[in-house]
């Protein structure tokens, strides 16, 4: 029996990674979508469990690994079991590391920060 597939910009859309199908058509024929390391360009491409898929979704670049092919689009919770996420976890340190995510820094701050960032005159 021959293994089960699914087109690719289909199962992209089932799991949730894009709003419509178009967009997730679109992002495989733009050729930002790799199959196991190959370039996709056809968003009819099949893909099956065990194939890896490696994409941008905003700015962020996500590997996922294809679990098992969905039915329909339900919620998220269902769609999380397609896949299992390989992507490496990114730095979330604050932006600026002197207010290590406070807030909104002071005035007083503000002030110690353009002071720190002009250059000596």
């Amino acid at each position: 029996m021959a293994e089960a597939k699914l087109r690719i910009d289909k199962w992209l859309w089932q799991a949730r990674f894009f709003k419509t199908r178009s967009l997730s058509a679109k992002q495989v024929s733009g050729g930002h979508v790799r199959v196991n390391g190959n370039k996709v360009l056809k968003p009819a491409q099949a893909v099956g469990p065990g194939d890896v898929l490696t994409f941008t979704q905003g700015r962020q670049v996500r590997v996922v690994r294809v679990e098992k092919l969905g039915e329909r689009r339900g919620p998220a919770t269902e769609a999380q079991t397609l896949y299992s996420d390989l992507t490496e976890k990114q730095d979330t340190a604050p932006r600026n590391p002197g207010f290590e995510g406070k807030g909104r820094p002071s005035k007083k701050d503000r002030r110690a920060l353009d002071l720190s960032r002009t250059p000596d005159r």
